[in-house]
């Protein structure tokens, strides 16, 4: 109960502004190699609409390609969109809708765009973010927008530098997930701001 508690306050919180293209999920779910090895019960518990990005890049290919068959057919079944991180051949070989991009390989973004029905990327500053917009893809997960365990040490965005590259995002025709330290208490603090959804782990693990 605590944990479906959880998921609808995260829910709630991340209702999307009027405006924002209706095929963009409100909610992201990252699969994590140790916090989430097996994501597959976070995935069940998702509403419909939702997304799922498939990282563990520690993983073998092989491994990954497993995962990727296993989480695909859930989502055919949950209605869930299915996306992978940084490759663009396994996410051919899984059947996914689309592919996320690292901020590293935001360059290569532009090629992929027609290719897959989604395509998001990671954005940690405004320069990442004009690149994200000139390359025309769908959305981009800024982050970290406050502490998380991912990046441990890690000083957040806050919520005033967050705020301007949410609005510059929009700007620029894109979606804009918050990601990091995401949870009830700390959407609450990004109320009112020009956001699409939320993205997370830990926050739908837990």
């Amino acid at each position: 109960m605590k944990k479906h508690r959880r998921t609808l306050a995260i829910r709630s919180a991340g209702r999307k502004p009027c405006g924002w293209p209706a095929s963009h999920p409100e909610l992201i779910l990252l699969t994590d190699a140790v916090r989430l090895p097996d994501p597959l019960p976070a995935m069940r518990r998702l509403p419909p609409g939702s997304a799922v990005i498939l990282r563990h890049y520690e993983w073998s290919y092989a491994r990954r390609l497993a995962l990727g068959h296993a989480m695909n057919a859930l989502c055919r079944q949950r209605g869930l969109l299915l996306l992978v991180a940084g490759d663009a051949r396994l996410a051919r070989a899984v059947g996914a809708d689309g592919v996320h991009l690292p901020q590293g390989l935001l360059p290569r973004a532009a090629g992929l765009r027609t290719r897959f029905r989604m395509v998001t990327a990671a954005t940690h500053d405004a320069s990442a973010v004009a690149l994200a917009a000139r390359a025309g893809i769908d959305a981009v997960l800024v982050s970290p927008v406050f502490a998380t365990a991912s990046h441990p040490g890690v000083t957040g965005l806050g919520v005033l530098r967050f705020a301007a590259l949410a609005r510059q995002a929009k700007c620029g025709g894109l979606g804009v997930y918050a990601l990091g330290g995401m949870d009830a208490v700390s959407m609450r603090r990004l109320r009112g701001l020009p956001m699409t959804g939320i993205a997370g782990i830990g926050g739908f693990a837990a």
